[in-house]
Parts: C-alpha cells; structure tokens; sequence
C-alpha cells in the first residue's frame, strides 16, 4: 500500500490498520493487545488536550488523528476476536446519540441546558434499567481518571441530587474547617491523618472552584504551565549570570521569580 493521499477516507484508515495487522504486517503492531494499548490511548488523549489548551489547529488535527488510529486499533482486535467491529462502534455511538438527543433528532422540547443535561440522566437511568442494571448516582466516573478531574464529576453527580452547598460561601466555609483539622492532625503528628485532611481539603477545593464557575483540573493546568514558564525564565536569569540554581539562595531567587511574574503580567493579553 503506497502513501495514503490527501482526501482519504475513514475506510482507508481502517484498511490501513488491517494490514499492519495482516501475517505479514508490522511485527510491533501485530505483538500488541489491549493491555500494552491502554498507555498509548491515554498519552494520546492527553497530547489531544495539550493542543487545545495550545491554541494549536494543525496539531490538534494531528493528535486527533493519533487518538483515532488506537481506537481503530482496539476495533480491530476485537473484530479478529470475533466481538466487534469499528462499524459496530460507530453505529453504537450514533444510535446512542441519536437516542440521547430527542429534543433535536424527535419531538421533545427543551428550555436550555440545564434541562437537556436533566433529560440526559433520565434517558442513561432507562438505558440501564432496560439492560437490567440499577446505576447508582456517582456510578459512571471512571476510577483512573486524574484525581481532581474525578472529584469534580463526582462532585457534579452528587450536586444532580440535591447533595451540595447552596453557595459558593458555605464550601468556603468548609474550606477553613479542613485547614484547621489539617492544623490539628499536624499537631498530632501522623501522617495517614494528614494524608485524610489533605484529601478532604482539597475535595472542598474542587467543589468550591465548580460553585465559581471553574473546571478545577484545567485551573490547575493552567497554573502548572504557569508556574513551569515562570520557573524556567527564572533558571535562565541565574544560569545567564553565571550561577546555577542550586548555588543561590532563597532570598535570591525570590526576587528573580517575582520580577519574572511581574514582566509576564505586564505582557498584554490578546
């Protein structure tokens, strides 16, 4: 199969991946399954968010791509199993969808979102009944999800209940009571117990930033990138002065960090 040109289609990816596939394919391709897989589908999904959060169309084009070829990929061992295919994965999705979307695709009215996301749960909640499941309210949020993505779902599906604050003032309060119960397990000196506190803080943290209208991973990310730019500018000022990190002192690099933030706040935003 020679290059695939610009125009091809998703059957052409498809025949692509069955020839790697094929006795005589790729050797690497052909040693993997499922398990050696699931790394792969999580580094590209992650690449997918570092081009959205990078404004980057051509590199979110190509990461999309990436994250299609492993589920193409994961379709097509099960095909050889004899479970499924990638068209029964598509044709599931867009059933579901269409499923999932009455108000467009039948005749069902709906005022805005809060109502259509109300209609979402109600229609999940049949499908399991159907199936002969009973699903529980914080079922649904996978467990290797990253932590604080995990809190703020499930602290979504809690709220979807009626078990939340009313405002963003009572998780505030909430907030100062798990630092003084940090405070007191501190003071006792065991770590399991400040390891508890911690956590409890940092569940309220995340509710509080859901109650201001803050995704709380992607509030942390963007302070992780922050904080890695400012960090680096700071390293390049002392390494351009002849010292290295490690030979400075606190005092030091406290001025250097704080001129650098104050040089990016004064950068216009566009």
């Amino acid at each position: 199969m020679g290059i695939v040109q610009r125009g091809s289609n998703f059957g052409e990816l498809v025949a692509i991946m069955q020839r790697l596939l094929a006795p005589d394919g790729c050797p690497w391709d052909r040693e993997q399954t499922f398990a050696t897989l699931k790394g792969y589908l999580i580094e590209e999904s992650y690449e997918v968010i570092e081009a959205i959060d990078a404004n980057d169309p051509a590199g979110h084009c190509e990461e999309l791509g990436d994250l299609l070829f492993q589920i193409v990929f994961q379709a097509e061992l099960r095909a050889r199993e004899g479970q499924f295919g990638i068209e029964d994965v598509v044709r599931s999705i867009a059933t579901k969808m269409i499923r999932r979307h009455p108000h467009v695709f039948a005749d069902v009215t709906v005022k805005d979102s809060t109502e259509v996301l109300a209609n979402w749960g109600k229609l999940k909640a049949a499908e399991h009944e159907e199936k002969g499941k009973k699903r529980r309210t914080l079922d649904g949020v996978p467990l290797d999800l990253p932590a604080l993505l995990r809190a703020q779902r499930l602290g979504e599906k809690a709220a979807a209940v009626g078990f939340d604050w009313p405002d963003a003032a009572g998780v505030r309060e909430k907030i100062d009571e798990e630092l003084a119960e940090i405070e007191e397990a501190v003071a006792g000196g065991d770590p399991a117990h400040i390891e508890h506190e911690v956590g409890d803080l940092l569940l309220a943290v995340s509710r509080y930033a859901a109650k201001l209208g803050v995704a709380p991973e992607d509030a942390l990310r963007s302070a992780l990138r922050r904080f890695t730019g400012r960090f680096e500018a700071m390293e390049a000022e002392v390494v351009a002065h002849g010292k290295q990190m490690k030979d400075s002192t606190l005092e030091e690099l406290d001025t250097i960090w704080n001129e650098v933030k104050k040089r990016a706040q004064e950068v216009p935003k566009k």
